[in-house]
Parts: structure tokens; sequence; C-alpha cells
């Protein structure tokens, strides 16, 4: 019998269950919340309350979907965070139980190491090639940035991250400010197809080491409103598109320095990206471009494996098998959480 892990993942407003079998995924399953959209961004009250209801069903179709019973599974590792505290609650509260009613062992997984396996999902039927080791790590989400030496599937060390704000919380705080729906990142990247990424130019940061900052971006990007919206009321409707395609240039341009500047300095051209960022079409096509001049290997998740799913939790919960990290059942999720 095959090593089957059923991975739950519920860290921020996306209730998801998968199952990974001999390291091969046989389902993934997500149940969304659009209650949020209304807010412009996740309540975490109304987020938990989603989990609770949505769980259960997001399990039984992750089972269906493989073929599995709950009797075999051999394992239920769960998000222990970083996170939003009463989501990761619920997702932790449930691997428990399923894990105590099947006498199973509970695996608890870092959501960020997570991202960065998510490279390495694959089924059965497929031919995929996968990161060789050491290999260089960006993960870019809504809550973190981070550059990431991959030494091995479970030992990873940061040797760059954001001192301010992550990289998707500046797509996202840009798009609320031009009125733009959440999540305003893939509007952003959606309308910079149609526009001109050199008709207005942003303020970047000088951050000598491998460390990223937007703040400061964030705030040229409001005063250079403030001022157009000055002149012209309809400025944002007027040039939505050129506006979307600039401010998306200057974000994947801080990106891709600190990547080039820690591939050259660490001689490590492995290289995979990660996070819900990674989904990005503007970064995608300039990484590709980049890694075929400088002869990087580059690797990217499937776009449904680079924004948060229990596909990742259910690969990072086998390799954490195979060594026999388990987690007890006192365990608490952490909001706060490092690689």
């Amino acid at each position: 019998m095959g090593i089957t892990i059923l991975g739950i993942e519920s860290s921020c407003d996306d209730t998801a269950a998968a199952i990974i079998e001999d390291g091969f995924l046989l389902s993934s399953r997500i149940a969304g919340q659009e209650v949020h959209k209304q807010y412009g961004g996740v309540v975490p009250e109304l987020a938990s309350r989603a989990h609770q209801q949505n769980i259960v069903p997001v399990v039984d179709m992750a089972l269906k979907d493989a073929f599995k019973s709950r009797d075999e599974i051999s394992a239920v590792a769960f998000t222990k965070g970083p996170g939003l505290l009463g989501s990761l609650l619920v997702g932790a509260s449930f691997a428990k139980g399923f894990a105590l009613a099947c006498n199973i062992p509970l695996i608890d997984v870092n959501h960020l190491q997570a991202h960065v396996l998510a490279n390495f999902i694959q089924k059965k039927e497929q031919t995929k090639i996968l990161p060789e080791f050491p290999f260089l790590c960006l993960l870019i989400s809504g809550g973190h940035t981070q550059l990431v030496i991959v030494k091995d599937y479970l030992d990873m060390k940061i040797i760059g991250q954001t001192i301010d704000d992550a990289a998707g919380e500046a797509f996202d705080k840009c798009a609320k400010v031009m009125g733009l729906p959440y999540p305003g990142g893939p509007v952003i990247d959606k309308y910079a197809k149609l526009g001109n990424p050199s008709a207005y130019q942003f303020s970047k940061p000088r951050i000598k080491n491998l460390d990223f900052s937007f703040s400061g971006l964030k705030t040229s990007f409001l005063y250079f409103l403030r001022d157009r919206l000055r002149e012209n009321k309809n400025f944002i409707n007027d040039h939505q598109y050129d506006i979307c395609a600039s401010i998306q240039k200057a974000i994947v341009d801080i990106l891709i320095a600190k990547l080039v500047k820690a591939s050259l300095e660490t001689g490590i051209t492995e290289i995979a990206i990660a996070g819900g960022v990674a989904a990005n079409s503007d970064l995608r096509n300039r990484l590709s471009d980049e890694a075929q001049q400088r002869k990087w290997r580059i690797f990217f998740p499937e776009f449904h494996y680079s924004t948060d799913n229990a596909a990742m939790i259910a690969i990072t919960g086998y390799y954490k098998f195979l060594h026999n990290e388990f987690a007890s059942l006192d365990i608490s999720p952490s909001a706060r959480f490092s690689i």
C-alpha cells in the first residue's frame, strides 16, 4: 500500500483539500469565498465562518475525486501558519479530528515552505522536469516576498525578504486606490496587457542587500494619482490601462533585479518561482526571457498551484512523512511563521 496524504489548507479565504499518493497528485479541490469582494479585502471573522461551512464538503469531494476512502489515508497534513488565526484554527481542528478518528499521524506544514514545494506537484500521467537542489526560489505572495535558497525538500534558508510590504500587497493596494475590484493583482495583470508599461515612472527603493521594499513605491503611486486627479478628475478612467501597465512594470522590475542579484551572488542558476504573484503573466514572460539570456533553468508552478491550494500542503506533508516529522495533537496554529 502506498503513502497517501490528505492535505488541508485554510490559511486565508480558500478552503482546500487534496490527496497525494507516493508523491503524485490524485485530486485537488478549492472552495473560494465571494463574500469578501464587497469589502475590498478579506474579513477574518467571515473567512473563518466560511471555512467551517466548506471544509467537510471540500474534503469529501477530494476523497471521492481520488477514489479513496478515509481508511486509505496514511496521514493528514494541515497548514500550521502563517495566516489568519481564525481560519487556521478551522483547518487545524478538522485535521486533528480526522487524524484522531482514523488513528493516523498528524503533520503540520509551513505555508511558505509549501509554496516553494508547489514546484514538485506532479501527476503520474505527466512528464515534468523538476528543480534540482540547490535552487534559488523567489517566493512572492500577498503577505510575503522572500528569496530562499532551497538545499533540500525540508532545508531552506531565507537570504532576502521584504522589510515592509509584500509584492502582492502592493498590487492589491494600488488596485484598491484605483477603484478596481478585489483581488486587485489579477485585474492589474489583465488591464496591463492593454496598456503602455513605459507611460509613467514611479520611484523605486534603493536597498543594497537582497531585501525588498514596496512601501515607497506605493506612496509614490498614491501621490502620482493625487496630483493627476487634481488636473483631471477622470484621469484614472481615461488612462486605466497605461497606469496598470506602468505600476506592474515597476513592481516586476524590483523583483527581477533582486533575483538577478541573488543569482549572481550565490552562483545558483537553478531558479524557481512560487506564491500567488507567480501567476502574474508579465512576471512569467519577463523571467522566461531573463532565463534564456542568463542560461538559467527556470521553474514555475502551474497557475492553479501558484495561489493557495491544498496540493502544496499535501506534497510537503508527503516529504515530512518520509522523514517521520509528525505533530502531536496538542499543536496550535501560528499566525506568524517563518521558513
